[in-house]
């Protein structure tokens, strides 16, 4: 019988806690991760009022120098921890999959300089459309779209892109180049980039809208994701017949292995939470695990170096946290956790290399405190055990802190 009847592990995506031991081995614009904080440095340079979370134990989690203006408590009213990355990595990918007990000991292929000519010349013959060269870079999102989107207009190139992950990124105005036709291409590229050296973490469709100077990337955006190289926790409980619902982006990171549930993409934070409070308070849903990806604190504000912004989408989790809360049954779990961090104060406009907080709340909790420190794939060994399934390559177990 199951510890916990069901288990809701919701991912803040980029919401690291200060830099990793081995930060100073990854590099954000020729700058070392070393002096990343993302809670840290929005906490002091912009304030950050998250009482829901602070009740859990947020403030409480062990750094060199407490959240500027997050409270510890005296008796929070659940567990709290940060967890390093063992694997290679730190983007999305990685991050999940370690999360999921799989360690990436080499690293996806990134292009700091561009995808080859060959990739583009293979796009270009399969499309019928030119790939705008002058794009063929690491690029943040919005900008590449700002920059080059006029002449999508004009010409009905192809705007494809890259970043400090290893993804190959397809621009596209709706207008100009229908969806159906966008996520064509994109299919196309995820078959020629399945082996090294072009090893591809993630194709990504980013479709937008607009006219110049006022463009918006849409919620049609797609990933077209590489299985994992291992059974990973999801696929152990999806064998033995448990319930594994995804929520957001999830389904994609993990290219549906050991997903039997999912409810799609989010079109904002607001609108995933909405869906696993939905799923959360199904009369279907009585056992299992959901996972759930909000995106938005990583693509809206994290790339975009903008902390007021992740400022405040920090406070709209924190004040919907009370809604999650009261969608648990008694044998619930929830736990609260990031994948790496994105510091919106740091260098360049990539991921930065940080420990992840770690929060765990149920209404049967008789105990409060700090777990150990541990890693990532600790998570999914706890999930694990608590569902008798075999745990994947690596992870230690915490579910006997849970108390």
């Amino acid at each position: 019988m199951s510890k916990f009847n069901r288990m809701h592990l919701v991912v803040l995506d980029s919401v690291g806690i200060g830099a990793a031991p081995d930060a100073n081995d990854f590099v954000n614009a020729g700058v070392p991760d070393g002096a990343s904080d993302t809670l840290g440095h929005i906490s002091k340079s912009v304030g950050l009022n998250v009482p829901n979370m602070a009740k859990l134990g947020l403030g409480n989690i062990p750094r060199e120098t407490p959240l500027k203006t997050v409270p510890t408590e005296s008796n929070p009213t659940g567990y709290a921890t940060k967890l390093q990355e063992v694997s290679l990595g730190k983007d999305t990918m990685t991050g999940h999959w370690e999360i999921m007990g799989l360690n990436i000991t080499e690293p996806f292929d990134t292009f700091w300089n561009g995808f080859p000519e060959e990739i583009l010349t293979k796009i270009e013959e399969f499309s019928g459309r030119k790939v705008i060269r002058e794009a063929n870079k690491p690029y943040s999102g919005t900008a590449v779209i700002e920059d080059f989107g006029p002449r999508q207009m004009e010409t009905g190139e192809l705007i494809i892109y890259t970043s400090a992950d290893p993804v190959l990124q397809i621009a596209a105005h709706e207008d100009v180049i229908p969806l159906d036709e966008l996520y064509r291409i994109c299919e196309y590229a995820r078959s020629i980039t399945l082996e090294r050296p072009a090893l591809l973490g993630r194709i990504i469709a980013r479709p937008y809208v607009g006219e110049p100077g006022n463009f918006t990337r849409t919620s049609n955006r797609r990933d077209l994701a590489v299985s994992p190289f291992e059974p990973t926790v999801l696929d152990k409980l999806n064998e033995a017949g448990i319930d594994t619902y995804a929520v957001g982006k999830i389904n994609d990171i993990f290219n549906g292995a050991g997903i039997n549930h999912d409810l799609g993409h989010n079109k904002s934070n607001s609108h995933g939470i909405d869906n696993l409070i939905k799923a959360m308070t199904s009369e279907d849903f009585k056992h299992g695990f959901s996972f759930t990806n909000l995106v938005d604190f990583d693509a809206l504000y994290g790339h975009r170096r903008d902390p007021h912004g992740y400022r405040d989408c920090l406070h709209e989790f924190d004040q919907r946290l009370p809604e999650i809360i009261a969608a648990m049954r008694e044998d619930d779990l929830l736990m609260i956790t990031a994948d790496h961090g994105n510091d919106p104060t740091y260098a360049g406009t990539d991921h930065t290399r940080e420990y992840i907080p770690f929060l765990a709340y149920s209404p049967s909790f008789k105990g409060n405190g700090l777990i150990p420190v541990g890693h990532f794939s600790d998570i999914s060994a706890t999930v694990a055990e608590n569902f008798g399934v075999d745990k994947a390559m690596i992870g230690e177990s915490f579910l006997d802190k849970l108390i």
